[in-house]
């Protein structure tokens, strides 16, 4: 039995030491760290906050489409899971942006508008659900979104 800060004389020595470990005490099915937290939350707070985000354009102009996709770009490489969401999100925010020309040109003939309304009480609805299922540690795919990223 070695002392406790005493060198390994082999390989085979610390090898025989760490057998008993798995490979899934340090990481998760999807090979990630069990420890990962993005900017320092829970995983499940992030992705809430990645799909909250999204109403971040309320307040400041463009900032509900750059904020979600600089949160999703950061972090994508390090969790399956954010890669999922991200795409979701940006799948969604591409999709909404067809259908919001497609109502601006439809307001000539006036429908338009009243579908404007209705985009925009269900893109509300939809992030809405959709950070509620994350937070619950559930993907939640937006119904009306074109998968544009797979």
């Amino acid at each position: 039995m070695l002392e406790q800060n005493q060198p390994y004389e082999d390989d085979d020595q610390f090898e025989n030491q760490h057998d008993d470990r798995r490979d899934d005490d340090f990481f998760n099915r999807r090979n990630e760290p069990l420890e990962y937290r993005p900017w320092n939350m829970e995983l499940n707070q992030f992705c809430m906050l990645m799909h909250l985000s999204q109403l971040a354009g309320v307040m400041m102009p463009f900032a509900g489409f750059v904020l979600p996709i600089v949160m999703w770009a950061t972090n994508k490489d390090q969790s399956y899971e954010v890669d999922q969401h991200g795409k979701n999100i940006i799948n969604w925010m591409i999709s909404l942006t067809i259908y919001t020309i497609i109502c601006t040109i439809l307001i000539f003939v006036l429908i338009g508008i009243p579908m404007l309304v209705v985009l925009w009480l269900a893109s509300l609805i939809f992030t809405i659900l959709g950070a509620v299922k994350a937070n619950d540690g559930v993907f939640y795919k937006y119904p009306l979104a074109i998968e544009f990223l797979k």
